[in-house]
């Protein structure tokens, strides 16, 4: 099955002082989804060597979730920031990291996953 990748471009939203200056640019993310290795999963790549693995069905709630009830408990959570905007927060170890996308990306991105492999014969 193909594997579909996508490229976006999105905001990192810290308080710290010295990346204050850096939240107002985008960087670039990938988006990737391989059916063959998880039909269940889309990974993440952020600057610096940031992978982030989580259920693709996450993502799709988390688009349609209100913004005061995120999708997600765990590692990763999804909300909608606004009329054209998507939040991604990831948690881990050292800190936490919120990841802010236009949702019409996350949305594109995930109809060429459904498109790939539909949610019917993806578990």
């Amino acid at each position: 099955m193909p594997v579909v990748e996508q490229y976006a471009r999105a905001h990192i939203v810290t308080d710290t002082a010295d990346q204050l200056e850096d939240e107002q640019r985008a960087v670039p993310v990938i988006l990737r989804y391989d059916p063959d290795a998880d039909p269940g999963a889309v990974r993440m790549d952020l600057p610096g060597d940031h992978e982030w693995t989580f259920d693709r069905e996450l993502l799709e709630r988390g688009l349609r979730a209100p913004a005061e009830a995120p999708a997600g408990s765990g590692s990763v959570r999804v909300w909608p920031c606004g009329r054209v905007q998507a939040v991604v927060e990831f948690h881990d170890p050292h800190g936490v990291s919120v990841v802010q996308f236009e949702t019409k990306a996350l949305m594109r991105f995930l109809r060429r996953t459904y498109t790939a492999l539909p949610v019917s014969t993806a578990g």
